[in-house]
């Protein structure tokens, strides 16, 4: 299928371009300084949206999942990717640095509660943000859960997502010398850090492109190239994350705590051949959660761009918008 009629299909569902209001630089300390971003209605529903990654940075058409008469919208780029600086850099750069980083942003902008809207990664920090503030998040909205556990990283890093892509795993996987080929993830490391910028920037772009390979179901050959820049710390953040473990104090974490969220309601959107984080991660999260919504969306993949995903987020906002529990 043509990339752009894909592209195309999800662009007329989301609501019109629209400019922030608001933009500025946040010192959050350690030497870092992330980019914070408001749209929409100054005075309407607050809802975060916490981008991929780690590392993939906030972009315009996020702001687009909310009807901006009624949302009070905030973007912003995670330590060390997008606008935020040092970039690329993995200093003073976990994930608990990130929730007390977004702690920082509601008290600054003199937020009390708000919904919390993430995909991948970003459900991963939701759900985290949520067990550590669960008096602070009235609703998550999850896309492509993905909960940070070996499994996941075994299915992506380990060859299980490549049986599907074997031509894409090989180009992947033979980019390291085969008594490397054991841990990937350790392999990408070693060359992601060398210090040798050139190195680092192939790299970076050869773990950025079998992931966005793999991204979005009806796109034949993925998203193509990513700049050099973006792949750098889209890689480098990632790899960092992923060699620590998320920075969890033991696998399963986030299911092991659920208990601590379920009185939150959670709408989950999730494609069915999702070849990234597959649709196993989003029944266990759900299943026994009384107020958890899973929404399996056929034919769709991993990206937040696919049609049918971006047709159903859009509407579950609108549908937060109609309720009256959430008007804060």
């Amino acid at each position: 299928m043509d990339r752009s009629s894909g592209q195309n299909r999800a662009v007329s569902h989301l609501y019109p371009p629209l400019d922030p209001y608001d933009q500025r630089m946040l010192d959050v300390g350690e030497g870092h300084r992330i980019y914070v971003e408001q749209c929409g209605n100054p005075d309407g529903i607050p809802v975060v949206v916490f981008h991929g990654g780690p590392g993939g940075g906030c972009s315009p058409a996020m702001r687009r999942y909310f009807d901006p008469a009624v949302y009070r919208i905030f973007l912003f780029d995670q330590r060390g990717c997008g606008r935020s600086r040092p970039h690329a850099s993995v200093r003073d750069n976990t994930t608990w640095h990130l929730v007390r980083d977004i702690e920082l942003i509601r008290e600054r902008f003199d937020v009390d509660q708000w919904i919390v809207f993430g995909g991948s990664w970003g459900a991963t920090l939701a759900l985290i943000y949520a067990q550590a503030h669960p008096d602070r998040v009235v609703h998550l909205v999850l896309r492509g859960v993905f909960l940070m556990t070996q499994a996941e990283l075994d299915w992506f890093y380990g060859g299980g997502a490549g049986q599907f892509f074997p031509e894409r795993w090989k180009q992947f996987a033979d980019l390291i010398p085969a008594d490397e080929q054991d841990d990937l993830i350790a392999a990408y490391s070693r060359r992601l850090f060398s210090g040798d910028l050139p190195l680092e920037t192939r790299y970076a772009r050869a773990w950025a492109g079998w992931e966005n390979a793999l991204a979005a179901l009806n796109v034949a050959g993925g998203h193509g190239e990513s700049p050099a820049d973006y792949a750098r710390a889209f890689a480098r953040l990632e790899n960092h994350y992923f060699t620590n473990k998320g920075f969890l104090e033991s696998d399963g974490q986030i299911l092991a705590r659920r208990s601590e969220i379920e009185h939150i309601p959670a709408t989950i959107v999730q494609g069915r051949y999702d070849m990234i984080c597959p649709p196993i991660s989003a029944y266990k999260l759900a299943y026994g959660w009384a107020k958890a919504d899973l929404r399996m969306i056929r034919a769709s993949g991993h990206a937040l761009s696919e049609p049918a995903i971006t047709a159903e987020l859009v509407k579950i906002t609108d549908e937060l918008r109609d309720n009256e529990t959430v008007n804060l």
